[in-house]
C-alpha cells in the first residue's frame, strides 16, 4: 500500500497584482515542511505538481528544506508524459507534463491538471464588475462570499467562467493525476497543488456534495498537508488540512489561508 501527500502551496500573493508567487512566509512554510519531511525520514518515488509558479516554488522550497538545494536539481530528463485531460486554460498551464529525476524525490512530473481554477473568472461569470484589491476585512469576506457563490455555478454547470474548463473537465484533471499515482508508484508519493484541487480529490475520495467541497476548499491552508493510503484500485482519506510542521508556538504566525 502506498502513501499519498498532497501538498497546498505555501503563502502566493492574495491583492497583489500577481498573485502566482509566493510570499516571503511561503517560501519560509515550504522551507519548513521540506525539514519536517526530511526529520520524519520520508522519501518519496515521486513528486507531481502543478505547472503554476507557486506550485514549481513551494516544491523548491521543499527540496531545501529536504536538503535538495533551492532548485529544482534535474539530474535525468525523461520522456514527456500526457495527461489524460490537459485543460486549455492559460491559468491551468499550457506544458504538458515532463518527468525528471530530482536528488532524493524521484521523477518530477508537472501536470497541468493540478493547476488551480482562475478565481478571477469564477467571480467575473456571476459579478461582471471589476472588484477593487480587498484592503479591509470586510471586503475580503465579500471576495469570498462571491467566490463560493461562483464556484457553486460553475460546479452545477449554470456558468462558464471564461478561459476556464467545463468543471467535468477539471475534476477529470484532477482525477488522472490520482490514476497515475495508483498505476505507477506503490511507495511515499508527494503531489504539490492548490486548495481546488486538493478539495477536489477529497471530494472524490469521499463522494462529497458540491458544497462540502467548496467548504473543504475554502478552509484549506498554506503548505498543508493531507495524506491519502493508495492501492492500484483506489485511494483512502488518512488526514486532512494538517499542519504538523507548524505546531511549534513559534511558528504560530505563520498559518495563513492565502
Amino acid at each position: 500500500m502506498g502513501t499519498l501527500y498532497l501538498v497546498r502551496h505555501g503563502q502566493a500573493s492574495f491583492g497583489a497584482d500577481d498573485y502566482d508567487q509566493l510570499s516571503a512566509l511561503g517560501h519560509q512554510q515550504s522551507v519548513r515542511l521540506g525539514e519536517y519531511l526530511r526529520h520524519k525520514g520520508l522519501s518519496f518515488e515521486a513528486v507531481l505538481t502543478g505547472t503554476l509558479r507557486r506550485h514549481v516554488q513551494t516544491f523548491a522550497g521543499i527540496c531545501e528544506g529536504l536538503g535538495n538545494g533551492s532548485d529544482e536539481e534535474t539530474v535525468r530528463r525523461e520522456g514527456p508524459l500526457r495527461a489524460s485531460t490537459a485543460p486549455s486554460s492559460s491559468e491551468r498551464g499550457s506544458a504538458t507534463p515532463e518527468a525528471h529525476a530530482v536528488a532524493s524525490v524521484g521523477a518530477h512530473i508537472q501536470w497541468p491538471g493540478l493547476n488551480e481554477y482562475d478565481s478571477e473568472a469564477v467571480i467575473a461569470a456571476i459579478h461582471p464588475h471589476k472588484l477593487e484589491k480587498p484592503t479591509s476585512p470586510e471586503m475580503y469576506r465579500s471576495h469570498f462570499r462571491l467566490l463560493r457563490d461562483g464556484l457553486a455555478q460553475w460546479m452545477a454547470g449554470v456558468v462558464s467562467p471564461r478561459g476556464m474548463p467545463s468543471y467535468t473537465d477539471f475534476v477529470a484533471g484532477v482525477t488522472s493525476a490520482l490514476d497515475h499515482i495508483r498505476s505507477h508508484y506503490d511507495g511515499n508519493v508527494l503531489l504539490v497543488s492548490s486548495g481546488g484541487p486538493i478539495s477536489t480529490a477529497v471530494g472524490q475520495v469521499l463522494g462529497t456534495s458540491p458544497e462540502t467541497t467548496i467548504e473543504l476548499n475554502l478552509r484549506i491552508r498554506n503548505s498543508s498537508l493531507t495524506e491519502f493510503s493508495f492501492t492500484p484500485k483506489r485511494h483512502m482519506l488518512v488526514t486532512y488540512n494538517t499542519l504538523p510542521h507548524l505546531d511549534a508556538p513559534e511558528h504560530a504566525s505563520w498559518i495563513t489561508y492565502a
